[in-house]
Order: C-alpha cells, then structure tokens, then sequence
C-alpha cells in the first residue's frame, strides 16, 4: 500500500487538531473583546444616569417640593440600574476595587444614619449629631471633607456613595419585624426648604452626586477604547483575562451576592434585625439591587448588555458560554442551565425583601433561599467551566 495512504489520516487529525486550537483562540481572543465592549457601555449607562441624578438632585434642592422629592428618588433608583449590572466587573483588582478603586465610595454600606444626618428612635426621640449637624467640625461641606470623612472610625461611618443619596432622599426605615415592614423612609421635603440645616443638608447632597459623577466617570474613561485598563486587559494572555472575567462573575454569584447580601440578611432573622444587612433599605429598592447584579452575571456570561436607551451591546457568539460550548458542550448546558434558574428566581423574589425575609428562615425552602442556591449553584457552575477550558478560578471572597 501506498505509504502516502497510510499517513492521511494522522495528517487529518493534525489538521483537525491545528485547526480546533486556532478556533478556540481566535474566539477567546473575541470574548475578550466582547467583555471590555460590554464593561465600558455599562460603565457609560451608570455615568450618564448619576448626570441625570444631578439634575433631579439640584431641582429638589433649588425647588423644594414634594414633587421634586419624588422626581429625585426616580432618579436614584434609575441610576442603580445599570451600576447593579457593573458588580459583576469585581474581585479581580480591576479599576473599580485595586488599591485606588472607588468602589468604597460609590457602594459601600451598610450605612450608620447618625454619621450623616439626624436620626428618630423608637420613642420618637431624635439625635442631630451627625455631619450635617455638627458645624464646629464639618464647617463646611466639600468634596475632600466628606470623601475623607468616609468610613473614618468604622466601616459603618459611610458618608458619601449611592446609599448616602439614598438615606439623603428616604430617610430612616423604620421597617422592623414588629411594624411598618416594607414601607422604606419618608424624608419630608421640608428638610431641604424650612428645616434649619436645610442649606447644609442640600450641600451634602449635591457634594455626594458630584463624587458619584466624578468616580464613574474615572471608571468609564479606564475602560473606553485607548483607556488605560481597557488597553493593559487587551495585552493580557487570553486565558489570564478569561479568567478575570469568570473570577468576578463566579464570585459575585455565590459568595458576594448569594451570601453577604442575602444569606446574610436571612440569616439574621434569628436576632430579628435583618434590615441591618439589607442593601438598599431607606429605599425598599433591595430587591433591584438583586435582580440587576444578578442580570450582569447574565450579560458577562451571555455576551451582551442592554443599555438604558434599549440597544443591545455585544455579541452573543463571542460569549463564555460559546467558548465552553466549544470544547465540553454538557458544561455549557450546564451553566446556560444555571444561568436561567438563577435569573428566574432573582426576579422572583417577593417584593419589597425587607417584609418577605422576615417571613422566611434558613430552615425553610421560600424564595429567598432558592435564589440564594439557585446563584451558588451559578457559581459552581461557572468555576466548572473554568475547568472546562483548563482554567483553575476561586469563587471564594478574598480576605
């Protein structure tokens, strides 16, 4: 036999071979590209909206009506949107939390209400000891006294970010296990017209949006095309970013999202205060907090991202689910499996959260606890398709 016979069919699997790797590289290289796509258009929607939130802040401030109060607080939960789906970008040392990232300025809570502003227990009882109030050693309110007030004595002295807006625009949530559970605050719009600390309070709420505007827009101008964490992620190894990409979604889904801003608060049912570990509580916005991290989960995985105006960014055939697909197409069902159930139950988490996880327990099996075990389950699916593409990543917190 002709020798030449006999080797065609080692020459065609080594082509069969050659050609699978250039495959698979070509399209880690377009996920890659697809992610930093998605990233900036996410990073421009939050920008732009805290713009709006500015707006929406200064009418209250300059108008102050029951009208503008409301306007307000649409704006601030329209700006959480698409900051809820930019999450999913952390964990990894990114621009949004390396050791110079924002993200303790824009996000961090839970949020001590007496550092800020006055706060009415119980009895009716109130104390005005916090910034706002305290002339003598917050003279004026600025940009650098307030962003080197942050966290000052205890991680709980939050003094700027969304949820300092948010506690500006609500006030308390008087929401307990015993009363008023899932009304979130009433702040009168009196505090920013009659109230005497009405001008200061007005200061401090402009001042916050300004930080809010200037950290994201330091953020988007990292990720736009030619930016500097945009160009340095593009220069990386292929598998070096990919694993990035999954570490963030991996451990926002099953420790971040699923146990400190869920398992955490249910848990603290048995000491009947779980609205201390609700994220957006003055708002009863907790449950779009969990949807839109949940959704960028989604988007990173899926390849594309809805933008505020509708558009759809991306590509989903340059996603991490078709690049698992194409080397171990049961870990993709897998994970596309995982995705959907954890999606589907975020968004069927009965609203508001504050009411509804007092009604639940770790012991039982309500919705709460099934959206927590439907992202862990996200979670171990996304490190399995790490694995998949010979990829090793933790979905652990780092300490």
């Amino acid at each position: 036999m002709n020798k030449s016979l006999l080797l065609l069919p080692v020459i065609v699997v080594i082509l069969f071979s050659a050609c699978g790797k250039k495959k698979i590289k070509t399209l880690k290289d377009d996920v890659v590209s697809n992610y930093v796509t998605i990233v900036y258009a996410s990073y421009e929607d939050s920008y732009n909206e805290a713009v709006e939130l500015k707006t929406a802040l200064e009418n209250l401030v300059n108008t102050p009506s029951q009208a503008t109060l409301d306007a307000a607080k649409t704006a601030w939960k329209e700006a959480r949107e698409p900051y809820g789906q930019t999450e999913v970008y952390r964990f990894y040392d990114g621009p949004i939390d390396d050791a110079d990232g924002p993200e303790g300025n824009l996000n961090a809570w839970p949020l001590d209400e007496n550092y800020i502003d006055y706060v009415t227990d119980a009895n009716g009882v109130v104390t005005a000891t916090g910034i706002i109030h305290n002339i003598i050693t917050y003279p004026n309110i600025t940009a650098e006294v307030l962003g080197g007030a942050n966290e000052q004595g205890s991680e709980k002295n939050i003094s700027i970010g969304y949820h300092a807006i948010e506690f500006l625009l609500w006030g308390q949530d008087f929401a307990d296990v015993n009363q008023n559970v899932g009304q979130g605050g009433n702040r009168p719009f009196t505090d920013y017209s009659t109230d005497p600390m009405a001008t200061r309070r007005g200061q401090y709420l402009l001042v916050c949006a300004d930080l809010l505007i200037a950290d994201l827009a330091s953020l988007k101008a990292e990720w736009e095309e030619g930016g500097a964490y945009r160009t340095s992620f593009l220069a990386l190894d292929t598998d070096e970013a990919i694993s990035k990409i999954l570490t963030g979604a991996g451990i926002l889904s099953k420790s971040e999202l699923a146990g400190e801003r869920m398992f955490v608060a249910l848990e603290a049912n048995a000491a009947n205060n779980p609205q201390e570990d609700e994220h957006s509580c003055f708002a009863d916005n907790t449950h779009r907090d969990i949807i839109t991290n949940a959704q960028g989960i989604n988007n990173v995985l899926s390849g594309t991202y809805t933008s505020v105006n509708g558009t759809v960014v991306g590509n989903a055939d340059h996603s991490i689910i078709k690049l698992v697909e194409l080397v171990d197409e049961t870990a993709a069902t897998s994970l596309s499996a995982a995705m959907a159930t954890a999606l589907t139950n975020a968004e069927a988490i009965p609203v508001p959260f504050d009411k509804y996880v007092t009604e639940e327990s770790v012991a039982d099996n309500g919705p709460i606890l099934q959206s927590i075990q439907a992202l862990q389950a996200q979670g171990d699916q996304i490190a399995a398709g790490a694995t998949a593409l010979g990829l090793t990543i933790s979905t652990d917190l780092p300490e």
